[in-house]
Formats: C-alpha cells, sequence, structure tokens
C-alpha cells in the first residue's frame, strides 16, 4: 500500500474516534440527566437488567466483526465510567489485588472503579451494611469444589440483596523465577488451587515437593518471587502483577473450571425477562416437608436450577436458585405461601443455568 493510501485510512480512523468522542460525551450527559431524576426518586444507579437489555439489543443489531464477548466488554466499560461520573462509588472485593474476585469485580465495574480490598467475606458484608461500600463481590460457589459456607453464612445473617452473578472461567499458572521444574523445592498456593491442579503436580513430580498453603494465590507469587526455589499456583493476573515468570499456563485439571460470584448492594432489581433468583430455605423438621416444598415449586411451574443443604449456626437450610423474579406472579405465590420458612436473597439477570 502507498504512503497515501495508507494516511488516508488514517485519516478515517481519527475522523471515527473523533465522532466516536463526540458520541460518548453525549451520552455522559444524558446519564447525567437520568441521574438527577434518579437521585430525585431514590433509584439505584446501578440497574444490571438495564445494562443486560441494552447489550442484547445491540448485539441483535451488530452486522459488523464485533461478536458478543466485543460488544460486552466495551460497554461495560462505558456503563462503568458513566456511573463513576455520577456517583463514585466503592466497591469491596475478597483480596487482595489480583484475586480472582477481584478479577470478576473489574469484568462488571471496570478499570475506573474505586475497589477496595477485604480479606474476609464476612468483612464484605458488613463494610456494605455499614455503608462504606456500595457493592461487595464475593464467591458463592466453585464447579470443582462447592458451595461456599461463608457466603451462605452471611447471606443468612446480613440483609443484603443479591443484584447480580458473574461467572469467571478459573486458570492457574505455576510461576517461579527456577528454570526448570526439577529446581522447585516449594509451591506457594492457596489451599482449593492445589486441589484443582493435583493431577499437573502428580505427573511433574511436584507432588513430593513442600506444599504451603496461603491466604491467597497472589500472596503465593508475592511469596515466590522473593525466595530462591519457590513457585505459586497463581492466576495468570497475579504472576503478572508481581512479575513473577510464568513457567506453565492453564494447569488446572478441569477445562471447565469455574467459579461463581454474587455481587451484593442494599437495593433490589426489577424483571428483565431472563432472571435467576436465590432463596434460602428453613424448613419444618416433619416428614415430608421438603417433598411438600418442591411440589409447590413443580405445580407452579418454576425450574428448580440448584437445591443445597447447609448448616448455619447449627440449623439445617437449604441454599436454592430457580428461574424467574420475585414479581412473576407464579414466583410471588410461592414466596407468599412459604413466607415463613424463606428469606429471599435476590433476582437478578441470570448469567448462566449452572456451573
Amino acid at each position: 500500500m502507498s504512503e497515501d493510501g495508507l494516511k488516508q485510512l488514517r485519516d478515517k480512523l481519527d475522523f471515527i474516534d473523533n465522532e466516536m468522542l463526540k458520541l460518548i460525551n453525549e451520552r455522559m450527559e444524558i446519564v447525567h440527566q437520568v441521574g438527577v431524576l434518579k437521585a430525585q426518586s431514590g433509584g439505584a444507579i446501578y440497574r444490571p437488567e438495564r445494562e443486560r437489555a441494552i447489550i442484547d439489543r445491540l448485539e441483535s443489531l451488530n452486522k459488523g466483526k464485533l461478536n458478543r464477548n466485543a460488544i460486552e466488554a466495551l460497554f461495560l466499560e462505558i456503563f462503568a465510567i458513566s456511573r463513576n461520573l455520577e456517583l463514585p462509588e466503592n466497591i469491596a472485593y475478597l483480596g487482595p489485588e489480583g484475586s480472582f474476585t477481584h478479577q470478576a469485580a473489574e469484568a462488571r465495574f471496570g478499570a475506573m472503579s474505586s475497589y477496595i480490598s477485604i480479606g474476609s467475606i464476612r468483612g464484605i458484608f458488613r463494610e456494605v451494611s455499614t455503608n462504606k461500600a456500595k457493592f461487595g463481590v464475593i464467591p458463592i460457589e466453585n464447579s470443582s469444589n462447592g458451595i461456599v459456607s461463608d457466603t451462605i453464612s452471611c447471606l443468612s445473617n446480613y440483609n443484603l440483596k443479591i443484584i447480580a452473578e458473574v461467572v469467571l472461567d478459573i486458570h492457574h499458572t505455576l510461576a517461579t523465577t527456577c528454570d526448570k521444574v526439577s529446581d522447585v523445592k516449594r509451591i506457594y498456593s492457596k489451599d482449593i488451587a492445589f486441589e484443582q491442579c493435583r493431577r499437573f503436580l502428580e505427573n511433574f513430580g511436584l507432588d513430593e515437593v513442600e506444599h504451603i498453603p496461603v491466604e491467597s494465590t497472589t500472596k503465593a507469587a508475592k511469596l515466590a518471587l522473593k525466595e530462591e526455589g519457590s513457585a505459586a499456583i497463581c492466576s495468570h493476573v497475579g504472576a503478572k502483577l508481581h512479575n513473577l515468570p510464568i513457567l506453565f499456563e492453564n494447569i488446572e485439571d478441569k477445562d471447565n473450571n469455574k467459579t461463581r460470584f454474587f455481587i451484593v448492594s442494599d437495593f433490589e432489581n426489577a424483571q428483565s425477562g431472563n432472571d435467576k433468583t436465590s432463596i434460602l430455605a428453613k424448613l419444618p423438621n416433619t416428614p415430608g416437608a421438603l417433598v411438600d416444598f418442591l411440589t409447590d415449586f413443580d405445580n407452579a411451574g418454576i425450574n428448580l436450577t440448584k437445591i443445597k443443604s447447609h448448616i448455619v449456626e447449627g440449623v439445617s437450610i437449604f441454599f436454592i436458585d430457580f428461574n424467574g423474579h420475585k414479581d412473576d406472579k407464579n414466583v410471588k405465590g410461592i414466596l407468599n405461601k412459604h413466607a415463613d420458612s424463606i428469606k429471599f436473597l435476590g433476582s437478578y439477570v441470570k448469567e448462566v443455568e449452572d456451573i
């Protein structure tokens, strides 16, 4: 291509960029007007169901090279910038920086948001409940290791609402300053990460070296950087954050290793048309109580996607997910009928059926 031809293409790109900047600024002005009206009425700035509707609409109109993931990435960042220009709000996540929960938070709230790293799930609920943070991001379950009991306990004890779910593919790396595997004498990681990479460790003879559990995979990367002969099982982001060289990528045993996260806050979502609801149910200790309870869902045409039994403070409860919104007629009937047994946790846009 000639220099003139290349210049013409670059000029076109410059023109498009100029127009995009102008249009995005126009969008921000309208967002400001909407924000003023919401503030007057007490409405929430973050509306996951509205954002999902916008992305669905844009995908249906799309005739170019962008796929849904690209459209979602672009517009979630625009949405996040819009919210932060209107009302900067803190997002508390299970830290430290670079953790998978941090990545889940950034996937939803973008790079510009203000994040607070919290050391415990209970601490996150406390920060949001006392209005030190507007949103909290916590793990609820992993496809390999099941439900996170601390999250269930906090959902039971606090009156926050689930307003969104985020599902993240979990990939682990082996990161180390060692040039080869045989030089590794000890490995730092979170206990759950050791379990998820057991086959890799056995295949490379690393099940014979010292395994040292720490609070997070990000901390593991920090420790491995300082100690000769050490390695970390950590995320790609965690390794890069501490400039720790990556020796192997994607070392987890299962290709479909996923973690589901909840975003909690102090408001409820409107219906989106594609919702999921979570509840906790404490049923009478009588024969047939669970069967009768579940039969009511079946009779109402409600599809249960998850039911897990847990012990919270010595009491047996059930964590249940089902398709639908609390304001759907059939769901409302169930919630009213079993009001004494059910704690409503939230209705939110469904990202996946289950993991």
